[in-house]
């Protein structure tokens, strides 16, 4: 890696102030700090819950860093709106703001003047992204006298000459003085003069505009960006209830908010969309960025947390303070205050065909082998209804529903299970999927297959063990899908059955401790 200290100097002069104004025929004004600036981000997630992969935020040693013409992986996008105060003059002049986003949108880039909107316009706009980089500089620097250092055993020496060429870890110089051809190795150090015009080293945005009244101007910079993205994380601790199929859950809510944008959005006043938002196609061409992750601490004043409102067909969360989001950072901020004893039901189900079995809409599935495998998986699930009666009555936006339960040897919580939920409305029931029960087991067979293709008819007897090795009672609902065609009829049944929908029916089975049951139904199917 080169090392060029004199470059460093430089670019830290060229940095200089967020906001620049400059006339077209001057040198650039310098302005005072900016004392009343005012971030505020909109941000919307199209991340599935859940499935932010965790090596997005994960630092990599030795890989290199995304390049700012590049898309970022995460899948989501902010709307960023920043006010502040200039000097504008009296005629046309140049603006540059240079405290942008990496992954902005130029195409959504919008400058406003708030103070005198209709006395001032904006007649060409652009967007630079030509960083300042080793390779380069050391271009611009071609047919022009440098200086380099290179290691000579264990001297350093020094070499001046006519950039004539620069790549893979070589220069190549001509002497001045004898016109002699060196190709320099193994370089430590080149000094260079300054730092060339029309390279910068933060992305800039540049506003050609013409204002009518001078003096100080609020005004407003807006645009998008990509690379930042939102999702809920919701704690869940479950408690027994009165059966082995009741119980109680603690609910917390949490905002986690994922910042690869480029940017640092310091006390931003911060808004989440929760809801679908339809946006044109984009081109994919994601790379793999890799970043140090910054956790901050969770938490605030209750009285200063989001206040939810329906905006349009979605769900607004506006947080009641500032927050700072920083850049290659995760944030986790509370959605709501925790809800208490929230009413759940267990629910054990036993799928024994599968709920994957396919089912063709065109023809019967005459086939007597098809569908009688026997899958043993006897499922898990939590439901609670989100309404005010149980404590909750919220919109819940889509995110990841992490269950706990206390092991009351040590108090400590231990996980059981996860799944992810849809945005979900007030008043709607969640349904959380935990796992496999193991001390519930489930055997489905097929007891009996008559086809009749003269009457176009088949009669499939179906039997379903279940086998309850807890100490206590437990209801386990014997699901099964009427597969084979879409006209039938259970036409014997052990235990009645319920029909949920065209291709659906329960048989719900109290089991006592120790107990096993058997289901045993035939269905005809007509086509």
């Amino acid at each position: 890696m080169l090392k060029m200290t004199t470059i460093i100097a430089s670019l830290a002069a060229a940095s200089g102030l967020a906001l620049a104004v400059e006339p077209n025929v001057a040198a650039p004004l310098p302005l005072p700090a900016d004392a009343a600036s005012k971030t505020s981000l909109t941000i919307y997630s199209s991340a599935q819950p859940g499935a932010i992969n965790p090596d997005l935020y994960r630092p990599v040693p030795g890989q290199p860093q995304y390049g700012y013409n590049q898309r970022p992986p995460v899948p989501g996008y902010a709307v960023i709106r920043s006010d502040r105060t200039i000097e504008l003059a009296a005629n046309r002049q140049t603006i540059k703001f240079d405290d942008v986003a990496a992954y902005l949108d130029p195409t959504t880039v919008s400058f406003t003047s708030l103070t005198d909107p209709a006395g001032t316009s904006v007649l060409e706009q652009n967007y630079q992204f030509d960083l300042v980089s080793g390779e380069k500089l050391l271009q611009r620097f071609l047919d022009k006298n440098i200086t380099v250092s290179a290691t000579r055993g264990t001297q350093s020496t020094q070499f001046t000459g006519t950039l004539l060429s620069s790549g893979n870890g070589q220069l190549i110089l001509r002497e001045d003085k004898t016109g002699e051809i060196r190709l320099v190795n193994g370089v430590t150090d080149i000094a260079l003069p300054k730092l060339p015009d029309g390279l910068i080293t933060k992305p800039t945005l540049i506003w050609d505009v013409s204002a009518a009244k001078a003096g100080p101007h609020n005004v407003r910079v807006a645009y998008q960006t990509e690379g930042i993205t939102w999702w809920a994380d919701y704690n869940l601790v479950y408690t027994e209830g009165e059966n082995a199929n009741k119980g109680l859950l603690d609910i917390n809510a949490w905002v986690s908010i994922l910042n690869q944008s480029g940017a640092t959005y310091p006390h931003a006043t911060l808004k989440l969309i929760a809801g679908d938002v339809h946006r044109a196609p984009r081109p994919q061409n994601y790379a793999v960025r890799t970043m140090e992750a910054m956790s901050d601490a969770r938490g605030g004043a209750p009285d200063a947390g989001f206040q939810e409102k329906s905006f349009f067909e979605y769900h607004l969360y506006t947080l009641g303070r500032p927050a700072t989001i920083p850049d290659n950072s995760t944030k986790q901020i509370e959605l709501f205050p925790g809800a208490h004893n929230v009413p759940c039901d267990k629910i054990i189900v036993y799928d024994g065909a599968g709920a994957n079995i396919w089912f063709d809409p065109y023809n019967p599935m005459l086939d007597q082998g098809y569908g009688v495998q026997s899958n043993k998986d006897v499922n898990v699930y939590l439901r609670f209804k989100n309404d005010k009666a149980s404590g909750m009555g919220m919109p819940l936006p889509a995110g990841r529903l992490r269950v706990s339960k206390v092991d009351s040897a040590d108090g400590s919580l231990e996980f059981i299970g996860e799944d992810v939920n849809r945005h979900t409305p007030k008043d709607e029931e969640v349904l959380v999927k935990l796992g496999n029960a193991f001390d519930v087991v489930g055997e489905r067979i097929q007891a009996d297959f008559k086809i009749d293709t003269n009457r176009k008819t088949i009669d499939e007897t179906i039997e379903i063990r279940l086998r309850n090795r807890k100490d206590a009672p437990l209801t386990v609902i014997a699901q099964e899908h009427m597969y084979r065609w879409t006209g039938w009829e259970i036409t014997k049944s052990t235990i009645d059955p319920k029909k949920l929908d065209a291709r659906l029916v329960h048989f719900p089975v109290t089991l006592k401790a120790g107990e096993e049951a058997i289901v045993r139904y035939t269905v005809r199917y007509k086509w």
